[in-house]
């Protein structure tokens, strides 16, 4: 599993390794708490501005978030998708009404697209700033469960962000909460603006098997990109900021691309979600 592995204790042949509860739901909930930051961006300042006490914020969750996978029993790629399947359902996502009303000064739906990809590349940006301060750090052997904490917790960002995009341009995926979130992890693995309003798609995208190998592929190769981001040249709060706020920046713009190309699934979704009721 290359960069993901951790020193394990030995277990007698034929034996899994203990999965204690606690950590496994602590884990997802980190998860979520990061994703969760996005929020704290209102999209007025540019996506590279990443403010000192946000960094900080967001680097000491991806510290705890890396503690709890360091207990954990999984590990490699296989344990990071597990983490990832469960706490996606418990990414909260904010339909277009709230998001208006979050950003009452989006007049249209790319105007608040706009506002949710910068919020997604500065938080992205913060998870970075603090994995790559970590990086600098003297203790090598820690460096596997860094970068899988920093992976992890970019994934749920730019999940929240896809699901938040599609919610922009009127597009948001059907069924209940898992279904909405493997979708989405869909769209993540494949870095395509996939049709998850079709209740035929969903149904597809249901099947886990094959979305379990995607996801298993994306999370090994971002793993093996990070790795020259940690030579002694490279690491630094700077450089994994500038380096995770590109990434998630470049993908938004891909997802924006492919949702631009359908119309919405209710044409009225824009008057209807209008914070002001008065506004034409």
């Amino acid at each position: 599993m290359g960069p993901f592995r951790k020193p394990q204790r030995s277990v007698g042949a034929g034996q899994e390794p203990a999965v204690d509860k606690s950590v496994e739901d602590e884990t997802t909930a980190d998860l979520a708490r990061i994703a969760d930051e996005m929020e704290v961006w209102d999209g007025s300042a540019g996506a590279d501005s990443v403010p000192a006490a946000e960094q900080g914020r967001m680097a000491a969750l991806a510290r705890k978030l890396g503690r709890s996978l360091g207990r954990g029993a999984k590990d490699g790629a296989v344990g990071l998708v597990d983490r990832l399947m469960a706490a996606a359902p418990r990414i909260k996502v904010r339909d277009v009404a709230t998001l208006r009303a979050h950003h009452p000064d989006a007049r249209s739906a790319e105007e608040l697209a706009d506002r949710i990809a910068a919020a997604g590349a500065r938080a992205s940006g913060a998870v970075g700033a603090g994995a790559g301060a970590a990086a600098m750090m003297p203790v090598p052997a820690a460096m596997p469960v860094e970068i899988a904490a920093e992976l992890l917790a970019v994934a749920s960002v730019e999940f929240k962000m896809i699901a938040e995009l599609y919610e922009a341009y009127g597009q948001p995926a059907q069924g209940n909460a898992k279904q909405r979130a493997l979708a989405y992890l869909s769209v993540w693995s494949e870095r395509r603006g996939l049709d998850v309003a079709s209740p035929a798609t969903i149904l597809a995208l249901s099947k886990t098997a094959g979305l379990r190998t995607a996801l298993r592929k994306r999370l090994t190769r971002a793993g093996v990109r990070k790795l020259p981001s940690l030579a002694p040249l490279m690491v630094g709060a700077a450089a994994g900021a500038y380096v995770n706020r590109r990434d998630t920046a470049k993908l938004a713009a891909e997802i924006r691309r492919d949702l631009r190309e359908r119309r919405p699934s209710d044409p009225s979704y824009w008057l209807t979600a209008r914070p002001d009721p008065d506004e034409p």
